[in-house]
């Protein structure tokens, strides 16, 4: 953590503490300059401009790791703001720089492009009232939304920040795309240039603060065998009952509840016809722990359950030599670091409840997997904010988000969070 995040933020503590006997609502303070609030009337008038963009960008299809239309129009957005730095670096990331002057922090503010949804989905919003309904219309198209709106008004409102400030629409946060984008950005696009780093992303409960990571290993394991007809062949291995073995001994897998510790088999498949032994049976595995030891266990537990599996199903066959025998195949797909090192009282996380009091709200501290697990895990200070509103059926055909809560205090979270952070500039 650099001297001089460590500094802005030991500014806003302090000035926290001489308005603790104050009502912190948008009120005169050390942090409310007029300029800043300038930026969140601007962000509360301009509602409906914001939601315009949420829709638009919404009916931009982009699946895992075909992210490029939305990451086009992305920018086309920055620029059309004024932005005319905007760019797509090689991985497919829009980043936006706003210069400061280099005596406070770097901060990056982020929202994921890609969604869950394969492509061919129909991504058409419906609009009813304050509700939007359509797939990834929160998750992450508020999170885009919002990015813009704060870029927007910090331009209206001509707010200078005195640590530089970046602006990234990033790939690769759902499941397959394994953070991808915000991998790329510490390793390659701005490496050692990031001392803080916030995401937005979906607006289930518009006040969930995500100062935890949980961590996630995900593998695709794949049992192979001779495969045969059913009546002719029987006596021979079968790789879906090695499957079955597998599934039913990581169901009996103990975890704790605390730290809190899951797992799933999610996606099965194999076999050709039903009166044929199948020569191949697949399953895709989730681990997630808020610990990286327990996460770390767990994995131990998987790994051991289905070799395990394949020696039982080769054991009850007697199958011997190479090609007669099950063998096994296991495939990472994704790793999320887990860190439970950030508490409430680190300084990222104490501006982020303070800000949310300022704007009337209680900040609700909570873990989760975000593209904060990737900075996280390098000891850079990250959260996850919401971006306003309310919402549901994440991940789903259904997926909805309702304005109808406030929801421009979202991007008034992440504008004055920015500024806290970033430092504004006397005028």
């Amino acid at each position: 953590m650099s001297k001089s995040f460590l500094c802005a933020l030991c500014l806003m503590l302090a000035a926290q503490a001489r308005a603790q006997s104050q009502d912190l609502t948008l009120t005169p303070n050390p942090t409310m300059t007029p300029r800043i609030r300038a930026v969140l009337d601007r962000i509360k008038a301009d509602n409906a401009w914001t939601l315009e963009q949420q829709r638009t960008i919404c009916e931009i299809p982009a699946p895992p790791f075909k992210e490029m239309a939305r990451a086009r129009e992305m920018k086309r957005r920055f620029v059309a703001l004024g932005y005319t730095n905007a760019r797509i670096d090689s991985i497919g990331n829009v980043i936006v720089e706003r210069p400061g002057n280099g005596s406070w922090p770097t901060l990056v503010i982020a929202g994921h492009l890609d969604t869950v949804f394969p492509e061919g989905t129909d991504v058409r919003v419906k609009v009813k009232g304050t509700r939007m309904d359509g797939p990834g219309i929160g998750d992450n198209c508020r999170g885009l939304a919002v990015l813009l709106a704060v870029a927007r008004g910090f331009e209206k409102a001509q707010l200078e920040t005195n640590g530089t400030v970046y602006f990234v629409a990033n790939v690769g946060e759902e499941g397959p795309g394994n953070l991808r984008g915000t991998r790329y950005l510490f390793e390659h696009e701005l490496k050692g240039k990031i001392d803080a780093f916030i995401t937005i992303d979906q607006p289930a409960d518009p006040s969930w603060l995500t100062y935890r990571a949980v961590g996630s290993i995900r593998y695709k394991v794949t049992y192979h065998g001779p495969g045969g007809h059913s009546y002719n062949a029987f006596g021979i291995v079968n790789p879906i009952h090695a499957l079955g073995r597998a599934i039913a001994a990581i169901d009996d897998i103990s975890v704790p509840a605390a730290p809190r510790t899951t797992f799933s088999v999610s996606v099965i498949s194999g076999g050709t016809s039903v009166n044929s032994i199948p020569f191949e049976a697949s399953a895709e595995i989730d681990m997630r722990s808020e610990s990286a030891d327990e996460l770390q266990r767990l994995n131990e537990k998987v790994l051991t359950v289905l070799a395990r599996a394949r020696d039982a199903e080769n054991a009850r066959w007697n199958a011997t030599g190479g090609a007669r025998q099950i063998s096994l195949t296991i495939d990472t797909i994704g790793v999320r670091p887990a860190n439970s090192e950030q508490t409430d009282k680190t300084l990222i996380v104490v501006a982020a409840a303070g800000a949310a009091a300022q704007l009337g709200f209680k900040a609700v501290l909570e873990a989760s997997s975000t593209d904060a697990n990737y900075p996280m895990s390098l000891g850079v200070p990250a959260i996850r904010i919401t971006g306003g509103g309310s919402g549901g059926d994440a991940h789903a055909l259904t997926e909805w988000y309702d304005d109808d809560t406030n929801g421009w205090l979202g991007p008034q979270w992440a504008a004055l969070l920015v500024a806290i952070i970033a430092g504004v500039k006397p005028k």
